[in-house]
């Protein structure tokens, strides 16, 4: 990716996929927020307003949540579908969210980071039965290590998948040079606005050309984000389960933070690319009910 403030690539940090995927399993079920029987979900939407309203999403099975359920950049929480209801399995009792700028979810109004980010969802918290398990796909996942970092009292366990939480060689590939004199030019008021976006459009990721308005400015500050003293701070178990085909968080880099953590292990899938709560939502599963157990065991 390609921004005015950094020379970074895009969310992933690595070359985009080109696949397409389609975004939701429909036929699962909903957690009404009392006990009785379960409510089927058809194919029309059913969402919930959490953090007095501030954030949108869905909650499935009928007690109390125990699992939190956080997306990608420029996803929805309909990519959990297939995790936490698949057809024919019973629902987990789970919460799945549209954070800030996605899906029914209004942006923020400046330009948050993924602390800010966790801020907020750490108020869903209240809602749940805490401390929960919490389930962070790419940009999910570091928004998902930011809370279990500030609020260790409320998440479980962490189940990451396809996270950009470090670059192997410390920094973000060069922007090309055109874009750079461009930039200078624009700083110094000598090159307009309307140039400077079509150099933008030109040469930046995918991501940054779909992102408008503040939500471009929400991608530039978080792809330049460190994640040393939040992985540092965490005390709750970690399981990384990831795509060995991930272009976007390359295997490599789920392998390094497996090594430096205390108390995280590493599940590769085989063929597995970075779409994994869609690709191989089963693998997502199995992590999440394990890590529910083992909180029950406590």
């Amino acid at each position: 990716m390609v921004a005015d403030d950094a020379e970074v690539p895009e969310e992933g940090g690595w070359r985009r996929l080109k696949r397409r995927i389609p975004l939701g399993v429909p036929g699962c079920r909903t957690w009404s927020g009392r006990a009785g029987p379960r409510r089927v979900r058809g194919t029309a939407e059913m969402l919930r307003a959490f953090a007095g309203g501030r954030l949108m999403g869905e909650a499935f099975g009928t007690e109390a949540p125990t699992v939190l359920a956080l997306h990608g950049w420029s996803r929805s929480h309909r990519d959990f579908s297939a995790v936490l209801a698949p057809p024919g399995a019973e629902p987990l009792d789970a919460i799945a969210l549209d954070l800030p700028g996605f899906g029914a979810t209004p942006a923020p109004p400046e330009a948050w980071g993924s602390l800010e980010y966790a801020e907020l969802v750490a108020e869903v918290l209240e809602e749940m039965a805490a401390p929960v398990v919490v389930l962070g796909h790419s940009f999910g996942g570091r928004v998902a290590v930011q809370l279990a970092a500030a609020r260790p009292d409320g998440v479980a366990a962490l189940v990451l998948t396809g996270v950009p939480l470090i670059r192997p060689d410390g920094r973000g590939r060069r922007a090309p040079w055109p874009f750079r004199a461009g930039r200078l030019l624009h700083r110094v008021g000598l090159l307009p606005e309307a140039r400077m976006e079509a150099l933008r459009r030109r040469y930046g990721s995918p991501d940054y050309r779909a992102a408008e308005g503040v939500m471009r400015q929400v991608l530039v500050r978080v792809v330049n984000e460190r994640y040393d003293d939040a992985l540092g701070a965490l005390r709750c178990p970690v399981t990384l389960v990831w795509g060995d085909d991930d272009a976007e968080a390359p295997v490599d880099m789920a392998r390094i933070v497996a090594r430096d953590l205390d108390n995280a292990r590493l599940v590769v899938v085989g063929g597995a690319g970075h779409l994994t709560p869609l690709s191989v939502p089963g693998a997502l599963r199995d992590a999440v009910v394990e890590c529910l157990d083992q909180r029950r065991a406590r």
